[in-house]
């Protein structure tokens, strides 16, 4: 049998049953990477001694018959934009190409006393800035449903790694979509958290307002499982919310009887690829028949936001990344004749163009007599925004929405216009700007054999209600069966 197929919670039945190992789920694994990664581009590191060498330890914990932890054996990618003690943590740039990290990131210090066991660290857009994974400074990953499409991004590698069978679940981070909008396109499940909900200790800060740790999954009830597992209070991350976790697994089974949820007219609009509209309205009519009631609500400063994100999120990126120089750690420029040339020619060679683009844009809109122009401006925007969202869920359970525009688009089709690429992020921007959480899960194929995404959008820390919504379309749609040819290779 070739254990990698599993889900997490059904790799976690076999591992208790004692049907398989965590060394032999491991080297299953691995296995499927050194035959199928070549060509798809998922991981930019893999630990494969550390990973057999945790699996072993688990099993031994197993023979001396120790209780079982939530992720006892179960193998992880991680987007390598999160530290990882003594492993390579690049942030998908070459600034950072030998960077080792002498702590781990809150959430791998939760996955690793649950049991996980960390496969490698995933490819990215660097800094986490993209929508393809394209401006990855090593290499561009590709979309296992298609090679000449891209995944997604900026998380493209963890939800490619998913859904290619590469490793059973991911860790991925969202800034402005870059955990929705791949699982879209590579039809997994990925979920951003409210904000606060997950630490960002050890997660390297692209815009520090907005950032958010969350899981791409095979299905809804890996990701609960996924998310069960890192979230929480952290003392060692200022903007962690202190507040209780649910148990997100038992509210699987609730169904959408009884829940009221809200369709934006902001989110059906010109542009929306036709396929992409009817099946999404194809899984709202299947969340009917299921007893949900709709109704139509109105997000109207839905049209500012991406506007808005692309002022925020650049100018905190600026002040972020002013921090590798050159002297702390990173890529050293080599030949400088003075500090200041060292700096700069150090920030020329480690960064790609998109990081310098918006570090540009940033910078601008910081500075001395645009504050108030763009900046000051930006916030009130997000403050709208997030008021939009507030009335809304006086009205609703949760928003439905699609997650991307279009399905996955071709290698290097939007790589010469950023703005196409920043306008691919439309729908999944407003929630990271309103700090509410927000699920992609998938809901149907395009005619090309696309996979494409349904969103739920819901009210802050309130991540049960939205798992309860997508396992109850999930169990009626049964759209995770269909996988691409890779997965059965």
């Amino acid at each position: 049998m070739d254990w990698s197929r599993l889900t997490i919670h059904e790799a976690r039945t076999a591992l208790r049953s004692g049907a398989v190992t965590a060394s032999a789920l491991v080297d299953a694994y691995l296995a499927r990477i050194a035959a199928h990664d070549p060509g798809l581009n998922a991981y930019l590191t893999v630990a494969g001694e550390s990973a057999r060498a945790q699996a072993a330890a688990i099993d031994e914990r197993v023979r001396r018959g120790e209780p079982a932890r939530p992720l006892d054996g179960i193998p992880l990618g991680i987007k390598d934009v999160l530290c990882t003690r003594g492993l390579r943590t690049t942030c998908g740039s070459k600034i950072l190409a030998g960077f080792v990290p002498p702590y781990d990131a809150t959430v791998l210090v939760r996955l690793a006393a649950d049991g996980a066991i960390i496969l490698g660290k995933t490819n990215m857009d660097e800094f986490a800035m993209g929508s393809s994974t394209e401006n990855s400074g090593f290499f561009p990953t590709r979309n296992p449903w298609a090679r000449d499409r891209v995944p997604g991004g900026s998380s493209g590698g963890s939800a490619a790694a998913v859904a290619a069978d590469l490793a059973a679940g991911a860790l991925g981070t969202d800034t402005g979509g870059s955990v929705r909008q791949p699982a879209a396109f590579c039809g997994v499940v990925g979920v951003r958290p409210t904000y606060g909900r997950v630490s960002r200790y050890g997660a390297i800060a692209f815009a520090s307002s907005l950032d958010q740790i969350g899981p791409i999954a095979k299905d809804v009830r890996d990701a609960a499982i996924l998310l069960e597992s890192i979230a929480g209070h952290d003392p060692m991350d200022s903007t962690s919310a202190d507040e209780p976790v649910p148990d997100y697994q038992a509210a699987l089974g609730g169904g959408v009887r009884g829940l009221t949820l809200g369709i934006p007219d902001e989110y059906f609009i010109p542009g929306l690829d036709a396929e992409v509209e009817g099946a999404v309205r194809d899984a709202i009519a299947a969340l009917e028949r299921l007893g949900a009631r709709t109704r139509r609500v109105s997000l109207p400063h839905t049209d500012y936001g991406v506007a808005a994100y692309y002022i925020v999120a650049p100018a905190e990126a600026s002040s972020n990344l002013a921090r590798y120089d050159g002297v702390k750690y990173g890529h050293r420029a080599e030949g400088a004749k003075d500090l200041v040339d060292m700096t700069a020619r150090t920030r020329a060679e480690g960064f790609g163009a998109e990081v310098k683009r918006r570090i540009m844009l940033g910078t601008y809109a910081l500075s001395a007599g645009y504050y108030d122009a763009y900046y000051a401006k930006a916030l009130r925007v997000r403050t709208l925004i997030r008021g939009d969202f507030a009335r809304a869920f006086d009205e609703v359970d949760a928003i439905v929405a699609p997650t991307a525009p279009t399905p996955a688009f071709k290698l290097g089709e939007k790589t010469e216009d950023p703005l196409a690429m920043y306008l691919n992020d439309v729908f999944t921007i407003p929630s990271p700007l309103a700090g509410v959480p927000a699920i992609s899960i998938p809901c149907g194929f395009s005619a090309a054999g696309l996979p494409i995404g349904l969103q739920l959008i819901g009210k802050p820390f309130d991540e049960a209600t939205l798992f309860r919504v997508a396992a109850a379309y999930e169990a009626a749609a049964d759209w995770r069966s269909r996988k691409p040819a890779l997965a059965h290779a």
